[in-house]
């Protein structure tokens, strides 16, 4: 990947130990930039991350939340803050498991995790490094959404719903901090080798019936890279006249 010019500091990966996260977080190093991995609960998968990035001779930092805490989150924020001097771009990330299932099948438990940790835990980061931003004169947020956005799979509204809620927040934030030079950005993740597609595959909850139904979506008839969300991430980090905006990395779904 190019190099690219980034301001000092590190990007901050939410869901950095995640299938897609960590090849985010790759990416940004192969870019030039030093990385902090925000993650939950897989220790061991971001300090291996963060091993590869410092291997590669980028700075890089691990630090622990739960999103849905607010005061993890800003502890987190903090931690990598001090560890990095500032902090230029906020990929947000984290998410849980998308079970598939109908809207009249899902159930409150189900449908309060996802809002928890997708919507809640967005606006939490939020809240926790806007001051970091402004004071440092700028910066961008990329958030990791749904190709469903504007093509709804069926089975999917755990993922799409709350991520349309911050699809809603991304253009709020490119409308009020572009003055403080700070912007918001999307890349709308199709079906991706890797993560929780992969787990979903294991369960037998995409069989061969959904993959043959699925690639019929697709103008490019294969499973999108890891590394292909980690180039779009970096555009839109690098990019400093687009904002408010969403780049579909999906090989055409729904078209």
């Amino acid at each position: 990947m190019t190099q690219a010019s980034f301001p000092a500091g590190a990007v901050l990966v939410f869901g950095g130990s995640g299938g897609i996260g960590q090849e985010v977080a790759k990416s940004f190093a192969r870019a030039g930039s030093d990385v902090a991995i925000v993650y939950r609960s897989k220790q061991d998968v971001a300090e291996r991350v963060a091993g590869e990035i410092r291997d590669a001779g980028r700075k890089a930092s691990i630090h622990a939340a739960d999103v849905r805490e607010p005061e993890q989150v800003v502890a987190a924020v903090e931690a990598a803050v001090a560890a990095h001097g500032a902090i230029h771009t906020v990929v947000w990330g984290a998410g849980p498991v998308v079970e598939q299932v109908m809207i009249a099948d899902t159930t409150p438990e189900l449908w309060r995790k996802s809002i928890d940790i997708e919507v809640h835990g967005f606006f939490n980061a939020v809240q926790a490094t806007l001051p970091q931003l402004r004071k440092q004169g700028g910066g961008s947020y990329v958030h990791l959404g749904s190709a469903g956005h504007v093509w709804w799979p069926a089975k999917d509204g755990l993922s799409v719903a709350p991520k349309a809620a911050n699809e809603a927040l991304i253009q709020g934030i490119a409308k009020e901090e572009g003055r403080n030079n700070i912007r918001a950005n999307s890349v709308l993740v199709g079906v991706i080798d890797a993560g929780m597609f992969h787990e979903l595959l294991k369960r037998g909850v995409f069989d061969d019936k959904w993959t043959e139904e699925t690639q019929k979506l697709l103008c490019i008839k294969r499973w999108g890279k890891p590394e292909e969300i980690g180039s779009a991430a970096v555009f839109l980090a690098t990019n400093g006249y687009v904002t408010g905006q969403q780049i579909n990395v999906s090989g055409g779904f729904g078209i």
